[in-house]
């Protein structure tokens, strides 16, 4: 029974027998723990029909409830709230029917619908870092959500394997690489490559140095007419630019302006235009490296729990959209200028001008999304497309969505973007090009590091073996990685403290991990019992205490939090789930005996309840990406 279904029904039906309208929809609340009842019904909005007190109109409902409503068992009245009280028989009764039901917590919201969820789109000239971490998680926990409640998923990863960045580790490896290979470094291949990427940049900051000097003081000279009148225009507005954003701003167009002129980038751009133009030697060194990052990037995701069921490669898709730009111009969405190139106005939208095709005939990224996202539609015909993406591509999405829609494709309007906040750390926020990125198997290993130090100074690994607590250590380590990103709305930034994730005591994974394992125990005790070994089939008993109602009121509520997680792409709603329900029945269990209770029937029931809670926690869990401990 849908409880809260069938209560708005009650109370529609009081309301018309006592003022002689049906005011639909009832909404209901979940009523403060502050207060006795099981849901909350706002009177206010009824006084114009009642012409009475907020406390004699709800005061008359909940009479009439009373009397008519046969899951009704109480309730009481505060100002113009009404708290009502159902009966604990349902409670019992939800107990007995889902138990053992292996199916608790999937729904059917999504069900006959197709989605895409895109994440990770990693590069590949560096190792994956914290950012990418909370990237992959939140992608991966997200598509289990749509799972979960029902929905046909596809997990989608666009790889950006070529462009300016890929050919800056490819140059310094062959400048400074000396044959180097993960094979002879001992080193993953994406840890080598990312090596030679920082490299790079560094040779590139010791090249440009003096130049950079002389362009902020005015006495640069750079080659070719159009990087002179580059130049001349960015210093005339430095000169005149007052305030500090802006000349922060203006000094860094000067810098990349600079970097640009280096010898050691223009042999990195004639790179890009060899690989573009399919120069073999180009083309192999650009394979074996790129190779050597799939590699390591597999041993990161499978340690992490991330998987994908369809790759995209930049390399195949960057083309792609040439023909949509030639549909769009044909149809008025997209107009010609001058030199050729191919803009959009979305001025009138709100956005600005934008570009989708240069003067050459070339492509730039939006005419890949464009197209890629065609492909995506006519490969998998999704009803939904999400996008895992960083909050500063929340512009670039905009667009996207807003041509598509232009472009009268069917599935424009379920084009998402989820998008997330970075993510700092106490020492500050990362920097690529410095090499200061905090790498995700370093975190990884740290974080398990955390975990078995941890452990051991808590005393939580009697009896196990080494083998046990190699897996321990690794779980509890995950655990707490995953759930304190996971924790944090994906929309907002967040500072990851290592430290604070590991907390047993605390709203971490460690502590819901240590309640799953609890349970465990219990079970097994229960189970090598002979006084309680046949509890699976006893009976339940009817006369709940508080407690174990207020525990199974939360595992009731159990399918709503899958519903509303999946509707907000928000994993966050499920990890506060787990500390909701850990700490419920700790409390539980803290004030009630299970196994030292002597009633059977009663110890049937609490042995039921703690069964029912380990496999709800173990489920929620999983949505997040994390396995379960049995042992601690």
């Amino acid at each position: 029974m849908n409880l809260e279904q069938a209560l708005s029904d009650y109370i529609a039906s009081a309301i018309e027998t006592l003022y002689g309208s049906n005011p639909q929809p009832v909404k209901l609340e979940r009523t403060n723990p502050d207060f006795a009842g099981d849901y909350t019904f706002v009177i206010f909005p009824l006084l114009r029909l009642s012409k009475s007190t907020p406390e004699a109109t709800a005061n008359a409902i909940g009479v009439s409830l009373k009397e008519n409503a046969p899951i009704v068992s109480d309730f009481n009245v505060v100002k113009g709230f009404l708290n009502i009280v159902l009966k604990t028989d349902i409670y019992a009764d939800f107990l007995k029917d889902n138990w053992n039901n292996a199916s608790f917590g999937q729904t059917s919201l999504g069900k006959g619908k197709k989605v895409m969820v895109e994440y990770s789109s990693p590069n590949t000239n560096k190792p994956l870092h914290l950012g990418h971490v909370r990237n992959n998680l939140l992608g991966v926990s997200v598509a289990n959500l749509y799972k979960a409640a029902g929905y046909d998923v596809v997990m989608a990863n666009l790889v950006n394997d070529r462009g300016i960045h890929i050919c800056k580790s490819m140059i310094a490896w062959q400048k400074f690489g000396n044959g180097e290979t993960p094979e002879s470094t001992g080193m993953k291949g994406d840890h080598l490559v990312g090596k030679y990427y920082v490299i790079f940049e560094n040779a590139l900051r010791e090249e440009t140095l003096p130049s950079i000097e002389s362009a902020l003081s005015g006495k640069w000279a750079p080659e070719g007419d159009i990087a002179q009148t580059k130049y001349a225009a960015i210093y005339g507005q430095l000169q005149q630019a007052t305030e500090e954003k802006q000349i922060s701003k203006l000094k860094d167009d000067i810098k990349e302006l600079v970097r640009n002129q280096s010898a050691l980038m223009r042999e990195t751009q004639q790179m890009l235009r060899d690989w573009e133009a399919g120069v073999p030697e180009v083309i192999s060194l650009w394979q074996t490296m790129n190779a050597w990052v799939y590699s390591g990037f597999e041993k990161t995701y499978a340690r992490l729990g991330v998987s994908f069921d369809q790759y995209y490669y930049e390399s195949n898709t960057y083309k792609l959209g040439k023909d949509v730009v030639d549909e769009g111009l044909q149809s008025g969405v997209f107009y010609r200028k001058a030199d050729g190139s191919v803009w959009i106005d979305l001025r009138k939208d709100g956005l600005d001008e934008k570009l989708v095709l240069r003067g050459d005939g070339t492509s730039v990224y939006i005419t890949q999304d464009i197209g890629t996202a065609d492909l995506k539609f006519q490969q998998h015909h999704v009803d939904q497309s999400i996008y895992v993406v960083g909050n500063e591509q929340d512009y670039h999405f905009k667009v996207l969505f807003l041509i598509m829609k232009k472009l009268g494709r069917p599935f424009a309007d379920g084009m998402h973007h989820l998008s997330y906040g970075m993510v700092d750390l106490p020492s500050g926020k990362m920097k690529s090009r410095e090499g200061t990125v905090v790498d995700a198997d370093d975190l990884i290993q740290e974080m398990v590091d955390e975990a078995k130090a941890k452990t051991i100074e808590l005393g939580k690994t009697d009896g196990l073996a080494d083998a046990e607590l190699a897996n321990l250590y690794e779980s509890l380590g995950l655990s707490a990685l995953k759930f304190f990103i996971l924790k944090v709305d994906p929309r907002k930034r967040m500072l990851f403290n290592p430290q604070e994730s590991i907390d047993f005591q605390g709203d971490t994974g460690p502590f819901v991990q240590y309640t799953y394992a609890r349970i465990q125990s219990i079970l097994r005790s229960a189970s090598a019992d002979a006084s309680s070994a046949s509890w699976q089939q006893g009976d339940i008993n009817d006369q709940l205490q508080p407690l174990e109602i207020e525990a199974i009121q939360v595992l009731y509520h159990y399918p709503e939090e899958v519903n509303k997680a999946c509707g907000e792409s928000s994993p966050a709603v499920i990890t506060q789930y787990c500390i909701d329900l850990s700490r419920t029945f700790n409390r539980f269990y803290n004030e009630c005996h299970i196994m030292r209770e002597p009633d059977p029937i009663i110890k049937n029931t609490r042995l039921k309840l703690a069964h029912f809670t380990a496999h709800t926690l173990k489920h929620a869990l999983n949505l997040l990406g994390i396995q379960v401990v049995e042992r601690m």
